[in-house]
């Protein structure tokens, strides 16, 4: 009796080359839709100050985290892509991120 085909079979077949997607390029720092709001949710009551939308790589977004503790001479940290400072330093990052080349945008209250 001959074995029944299964997933194997099908391992030779690829792709079209038509369907397969270029890597894009990094999309410019002053394109990038970056947003700073003040948030208390999921922290205990306490004010953080959360950044998101940086298209950069883990490396880049401590460079740039390290950059903002500095100018805002607070506390941070980079969970889930999302930059949060302690403390309401919308202003400061702000401020900051226009310095490092993005255009930001408050979001929120």
């Amino acid at each position: 009796m001959g074995s029944k085909g299964g997933w194997q079979e099908f391992g030779s077949l690829s792709r079209p080359a038509s369907l397969e997607r270029p890597p894009s390029a990094p999309t410019p720092r002053a394109q990038q839709r970056v947003r700073v709001q003040r948030t208390k949710a999921g922290k205990g009551g306490k004010v953080v100050t959360a950044i998101s939308g940086i298209e950069a790589g883990e490396s880049e977004r401590k460079a740039l985290l390290k950059q903002l503790k500095a100018a805002a001479g607070t506390g941070g940290t980079v969970k889930d892509g999302v930059i949060e400072l302690q403390g309401d330093q919308v202003a400061v990052a702000l401020e900051a991120l226009e310095t490092a080349g993005y255009r930001p945008r408050q979001a929120g209250g």
